[in-house]
């Protein structure tokens, strides 16, 4: 991959993350605005907008990066052969960092303080459980979809997974080390404290590496190129090549484009 490439999948992982941290809390605020005291309602408004707006942000930039948004992704990924650990590496800074723009951005659109950190604890053993099966279960959804050559129904399945896990995890499924920080600067409904990060950080780092067993168990075969797929088909260093020219590089005629290569 180019220099010119990973610099335009960092942006689009920088932006996509800054979009989600921006839909998570700013929907937050609002429903805490909105539905002042019913906090069913108000995680209902919470995840409804999180999952309509995942769907959303992997499509605008799913097919420049992925749409991992999500350190845990880019490094299941990497373990899949889809990205470099370098390219991991690099995507971890980005997503994190779009995140804390994100939620800075979020406090503002409501009028509030640009950082305003968060006191809500959430360090238990119930939550540490939970964040372990909602990564477990995040994993499994974008593997086995890329797996099976449907990775174009993934910001589908990723926002309807993330809007159910709101509700049938005790943390409200968080799910990804970027979002956990930038959700400590803002002192809102989906605020997190600063001493339940690790403990969150920790499980999903857990569940990301239980799921790379599970997949690499019930998806054996599964290669490279799927992996490249993951969140969504996107630029890569596993595009088809040239018409005309084998995959080997070759100028022997290549047969017929593969699934995977019809996909893209």
């Amino acid at each position: 991959m180019s220099d010119t490439a990973l610099w335009r999948r960092l942006l689009a992982e920088l932006l996509g993350s800054a979009f989600l941290a921006a839909v998570v809390i700013g929907s937050g605020i609002a429903a805490q605005r909105l539905s002042p005291g019913g906090t069913g309602l108000e995680l209902l408004e919470n995840a409804a907008a999180t999952a309509a707006g995942l769907f959303a942000i992997i499509l605008m930039f799913g097919p420049v990066s992925g749409g991992h948004f999500n350190p845990v992704v880019s490094f299941a990924d990497a373990a899949f052969g889809g990205l470099s650990w370098r390219q991991a590496a690099a995507y971890l800074p980005a997503q994190v960092a779009g995140c804390i723009g994100g939620a800075v951005i979020a406090n503002l659109m409501f009028a509030g303080a640009a950082v305003s950190v968060s006191g809500k604890d959430r360090a238990s053993a119930a939550h540490f459980l939970s964040e372990i099966v909602a990564t477990f279960g995040l994993l499994l959804v974008i593997f086995a979809l890329a797996r099976s050559g449907r990775s174009r129904t993934a910001p589908a399945a990723v926002g309807a997974y993330i809007g159910a896990a709101y509700f049938f995890t005790s943390s409200a499924s968080f799910a990804n080390p970027a979002i956990t920080v930038g959700r400590m600067f803002s002192a809102t409904f989906a605020g997190i404290a600063p001493a339940s990060v690790p403990v969150f950080i920790a499980a999903q780092v857990i569940g990301g590496a239980l799921a790379a067993l599970v997949i690499r168990a019930l998806y054996p075969g599964v290669t490279a190129a799927e992996a490249a797929d993951v969140v969504v088909p996107h630029l890569s260093d596993h595009a088809a090549p040239p018409p005309g020219q084998a995959a080997d590089g070759a100028g022997s005629p290549a047969g017929p484009p593969s699934v995977h290569q019809q996909s893209r």
